[in-house]
Formats: structure tokens, sequence, C-alpha cells
């Protein structure tokens, strides 16, 4: 297979984001009256998708809407003053000769704030996508088939690299290559296992083994000049 395209989740595969969305989490659920850790609030929403979230919410007795939106406003404060990188991301983008695009389930905003102040933005050429442009969010194969239709290319001959099981079953059922992403803030135990028992193709850990991988599958480089 010649692969033409490489798909992009967001928080945890090109931004180092979790950390910060994890205590941007626990100070809003703590203000709402719930005292929660940022590694209890890592524990119990990460990998977890919006309704899975506002359920725990509406348990705890709290108003999801405003518990999110306050999460949002210390988030980008957050954002306001450092957008961290995943380590090494940088080489995987400019090494290699083939279009990219980002597939969040993040908000239009949330992208807004945070890829598209960095640097990162400038390789992806607007081709960053939420999941507020499609029908259904990951783990539907929606975004990933949005995006390679913007891109001109086949699903088949795109790779999709995901750290969460929705953007792997995402990737599979549209056609691509589904890669799953152990990046450097992950604390989930076995979750390089779910990632493999979701369908990933293929598994890294950081960001270096991913530009390995993608030499390994012969993607063209781009042509240096002296």
């Amino acid at each position: 297979m010649t692969y033409k395209a490489i798909l992009f989740d967001c928080d945890g595969v090109l931004l180092d984001s979790e950390p910060l969305g994890c205590e941007a989490l626990a100070q809003a659920i703590s203000a709402a009256g719930v005292p929660l850790t940022r590694a209890e609030a890592a524990q119990i929403f990460s990998g977890n998708g919006a309704d899975q979230s506002r359920a725990w919410m509406s348990d705890a007795g709290l108003d999801a809407k405003a518990v999110f939106a306050e999460a949002d406003r210390i988030l980008f404060r957050m954002f306001d003053a450092n957008v961290p990188h995943v380590p090494g991301i940088e080489p995987v983008l400019w090494d290699f000769d083939v279009a990219m695009a980002v597939c969040s389930n993040s908000s239009i905003v949330r992208l807004e704030k945070s890829i598209m102040r960095t640097p990162l933005a400038m390789r992806f050429a607007g081709q960053v996508y939420s999941a507020e442009q499609v029908a259904l969010a990951k783990p539907a194969p929606d975004l990933a088939l949005f995006a390679a239709n913007r891109l001109g290319v086949a699903p088949e001959e795109a790779i999709f690299i995901d750290d969460n099981i929705h953007g792997i079953r995402c990737a599979r059922d549209a056609g691509c290559l589904a890669v799953g992403f152990v990046g450097p803030s992950e604390h989930r135990p076995g979750h390089a296992e779910r990632l493999l028992e979701a369908g990933a193709d293929h598994l890294v850990h950081g960001m270096a083994e991913f530009h390995d991988l993608l030499n390994d599958l012969s993607l063209p480089l781009f042509e240096r000049t002296a």
C-alpha cells in the first residue's frame, strides 16, 4: 500500500495537553462542590467520550454544561501561558512529504485555542477538523472519512494515529491504517493492550517509534536543499 496522508488526533498525540485538561476538570468539578484531584480526574475521565463524562457528572449531582464551560475557561487560560507539544512531533510533521490533517473530537473553539496557536498548525495548512463538523464523533468513522475526502485521498491511503480506543475504532471502520499511540503522559494501566484490542494495526510508544514506523512504511521524505 502507498500511503498518501496522515491523520492525527490532537490532544495526547500532537499536544501533550491531557494533564492540563485533567487539571482543568478537577478544578471545575471541585469548584462545583465535589472535591477532585487531577489524578482522580485522569482516572475517571481519560479516554471517556463526552456522553460518559456527562453521565458521571449527572450521577454526582453536577450541571455538566456548567462544569464543562468552567473547565474550558480554566484550560484556555492555561493555553494562554503554554501549549505543550508531544516530544518528537516536529520531525514527524516536517520529514515526510505527504498530506496531513488533524481529526479531533475537541470543539472548534478548543482547537483554535490550542493547536491553531502553535507553530505546528503551519504544517496542516487549514486541515484541522473537529467532530463538530460531522454527524457523529469518534468512534464513528465520520471524521476520518471527512478528512480523507478533504485531502483528496482514499481512506485506505491514510494512516490514522490516536491515543484513544475511540480513535482507533474510527480509523478501522473508515478503512485507514490504525496506529495506537502511547504518549509520555500516559498513565492508564493496560492502555497499550486496549488500543490493540480496539483494532490498532500498529502500536508505538512515543513519536520516535512513530517516525521509525513511517520510514518502515516507505513514506516519501521531503527533499532537503543544501
